[in-house]
């Protein structure tokens, strides 16, 4: 199969790789959502030592920093009581965390999550984590400009592969709000 996007070696349906895929990722990509079908979300088979972002956009192409997106736990603090949420940006923008993040979420203060509480409270590793498959209930603040590419390359919930998936998509999984201002440039 060939990947849209990017020159990859190894792509394939992620319904086809579920093996691959962390136990909450592997759910979400085998229910579906939002009447995006199992066979559009295509799974790249890529190297655990090449996943940050910086690293992979030089080994696998430029051109793929205009359609990477990062996904980042944040916790927004109010009364001591705190929230957990996910925010995407594109990879070559940076999350609004004390503007955009702390507003949407209604925090005094929001910050990025420990990563201990990342993996933890997704199920997923550290460098690897994704919008597809994390708890229902936490908000999930996408980036327009993420929701506007045709097709996304996100991580898969592994260090070891990355998902491609129309931008719509995301939009369309459980918690998700389009928040205009979320990525800023640079």
């Amino acid at each position: 199969m060939r990947a849209p996007i990017g020159s990859f070696d190894n792509a394939a349906p992620a319904a086809d790789r579920l093996d691959l895929l962390t136990g909450p990722v592997a759910s979400a990509v085998t229910a579906g959502w939002g009447g995006f079908p199992a066979e559009q979300i295509i799974h790249v088979d890529t190297d655990p030592d090449i996943a940050d972002t910086a690293v992979f956009v030089e080994h696998h192409g430029a051109e793929l920093l205009d359609r990477s997106a990062n996904c980042v736990v944040v916790a927004g603090k109010r009364g001591g009581e705190a929230t957990l949420a996910a925010c995407v940006v594109l990879s070559h923008s940076r999350v609004d965390v004390n503007g955009a993040v702390r507003r949407q979420l209604g925090a005094r203060k929001a910050s990025f999550a420990p990563m201990d509480t990342a993996v933890g409270r997704t199920g997923m590793e550290y460098g690897g984590i994704t919008p597809v498959g994390l708890p229902a209930d936490w908000p999930l603040l996408l980036d327009p400009a993420v929701v506007d590419a045709e097709w996304v390359l996100i991580g898969s919930g592994s260090r070891r592969g990355k998902l491609i998936v129309p931008g719509k998509a995301l939009a369309a999984l459980p918690g998700a709000v389009i928040v205009e201002g979320l990525g800023l440039r640079g």
